[in-house]
């Protein structure tokens, strides 16, 4: 998703010299020959990790793999080999087995010719007992807007175990629409909009080559899920908003092209969802919410079109198409997998169920007077869009419809499964660009808590409401939903998780500025659940 409101009212595309702008020195990287773009770890288990680099040799080229308790390799533990070939980008990916549960390990690639790649860290899962546990949370990552400094925070940390990225790793616009003025200093590649696989696998190739993403992939180990504009914005199943077949061809094909280059350049596994235990602690798990089953979005302004009666029409298109009961995003297939994966954690013992997914789940409705944060002379569509907002509101209708806002029978089998099965579920979600803090519940009971991570640089309500005073948005949106314990509409940032038997914590980090390179001045705010209690701890 672009943002919460409707991208086709609310994103002018700018007429840009788009060639001055190009920077031919990115897709001259292809061209390039030895290890182009470090190395990345993710999939951990309690004795193994999924170790990923990309080499470019003349051909298909063995790559050897060491893997060592410390980074002098002075003790390698394991490894192996694998192939860096060009009909996968010339990205190599292996999983090295046997390893012990819950400790960090260096490991590296070695060519042919003895040159050796980046040294990477990464760890296992712990097993059995575990008094902490440390994540990341990252989403919405759009380079023209600026620098990545929720990453360089995070890197440089020494509290984190796992970094967790909920989709929106990169965007798939031509250089000019979103943003219209792409940032100095911040060049992508291809100028155009990623259609066909080169097109995708040449975006990946002008992100990596980010200090900061490759110094997070460099140190962390990462457990990493798809969103939509990895393939097209707001897609679904069987097409995307940011999709034209009549000029883009079949959506199947550009699906089919953006996974294979996600697989290519991601340190994951072929599963298009799983689940990663964290001893006796938390299971963490990663569906899939956007491509393999997901009905197409409703669109709310359709209940509006050449309606004399609009408050009839929204009551009709909320108690209809809005509520139905056969209206998903996971597919009856994987909500049966989730469903019972929720059931065997919380019989085994574990502490917390953690749902590292794409999209927000909390309630989200818009304040009544939310037309009124509009300055005068203001953008008239973007006035009508949030006037619409507040009228779907009095009938209790959501804003986004690309949420899970916009699956409600969908959202509610899920935390009724959490809740019968007597989970303490703490979601984690990206997707909106702002942070969110929302109490989730079914039936009347407290099921768990929500961490929607606001975006590492992709811009939220601040950009379409520029003389709106951020707190008094703020205050407006958590008046209008009871189950929001805190919100921030203005900054960038990521979320951190400390994982303990008897609570959590998440926090979210605000950076000063994407407009600069730097982490100095970074603000936060705290919010911590107790086990069992399942909503967030009173201040």
């Amino acid at each position: 998703m672009t943002f919460a409101l409707d991208r086709r009212l609310l994103i002018k595309v700018g007429a840009l010299g788009l060639a001055a702008l190009s920077t031919p020195g990115v897709a001259q990287i292809l061209t390039a020959r030895g290890f182009t773009h470090g190395v990345a770890s993710g999939e951990p288990a309690a004795n193994s990790v999924l170790l990923w680099t990309r080499y470019v040799g003349s051909a298909e080229t063995k790559l050897r793999c060491e893997l060592a308790e410390d980074d002098g390799f002075r003790k390698v533990v394991s490894g192996g080999e694998v192939v860096a070939s060009p009909a996968r980008d010339n990205c190599a990916k292996l999983v090295v087995a046997g390893l012990q549960p819950g400790k960090w390990y260096f490991y590296r690639f070695i060519a042919p010719d003895g040159t050796m790649s980046e040294v990477g860290r990464t760890r296992t899962l712990p097993v059995g007992e575990v008094k902490r546990f440390g994540i990341g949370l990252f989403s919405c990552s759009n380079m023209p807007f600026g620098w990545f400094n929720a990453y360089a925070h995070a890197a440089a940390r020494d509290d984190l175990d796992l970094m967790v990225h909920v989709g929106d790793y990169f965007y798939e616009y031509k250089l000019g629409e979103y943003p219209e003025h792409p940032m100095a200093g911040r060049p992508i590649e291809p100028a155009n909009e990623i259609v066909s696989l080169a097109d995708y696998r040449l975006r990946y190739a002008s992100y990596r080559l980010d200090p900061d993403l490759r110094a997070l992939h460099r140190r962390f180990p990462m457990i990493a899920q798809w969103d939509d504009h990895e393939f097209a914005n707001d897609a679904y199943k069987d097409g995307a908003e940011n999709h034209q077949p009549e000029t883009e061809g079949p959506w199947s094909v550009r699906k089919a092209a953006a996974e294979k280059a996600y697989r290519e350049w991601m340190p994951i596994s072929d599963a298009d969802w799983s689940s990663y235990e964290i001893g006796s602690l938390a299971t963490l798990f990663r569906p899939e919410t956007r491509v393999s089953s997901r009905m197409k979005q409703l669109d709310l302004g359709s209940a509006f079109v050449g309606q004399q009666d609009v408050a009839k029409a929204l009551l009709a298109f909320r108690d209809g198409p809005w509520m139905s009961a056969d209206r998903t995003l996971m597919g009856a297939t994987q909500e049966d997998w989730l469903y019972k994966g929720f059931a065997t954690s919380a019989k085994a013992g574990k502490r917390w169920q953690i749902l590292a997914q794409q999209i927000v789940m909390g309630t989200l409705q818009s304040p009544a007077a939310l037309a009124d944060f509009v300055p005068a002379g203001g953008d008239p569509k973007v006035r009508g869009a949030l006037m619409a907002a507040a009228a779907a509101a009095k009938v209790g209708l959501p804003f986004n419809m690309d949420s899970w806002d916009g699956y409600p029978a969908a959202r509610e089998r899920l935390l009724k499964a959490a809740r019968e099965a007597d989970c303490n579920l703490v979601v984690l979600s990206g997707d909106s660009h702002n942070a969110w803090g929302n109490e989730l519940s079914s039936g009347g009971s407290a099921v768990g808590v929500e961490y929607a991570g606001h975006s590492v640089t992709s811009p939220g309500y601040e950009a379409y409401l520029p003389g709106a005073a951020p707190s008094a948005l703020a205050g407006a949106m958590r008046q209008a939903n009871p189950g929001l314990a805190f919100t921030d509409v203005s900054r960038r940032g990521y979320v951190s998780l400390d994982v303990m038997p008897d609570q959590v914590r998440g926090t979210w980090h605000f950076m000063s500025t994407i407009a600069e390179r730097t982490t100095a001045n970074t603000d936060s705010t705290t919010l911590a659940v107790k086990w069992g209690e399942r909503r967030f701890a009173k201040a």
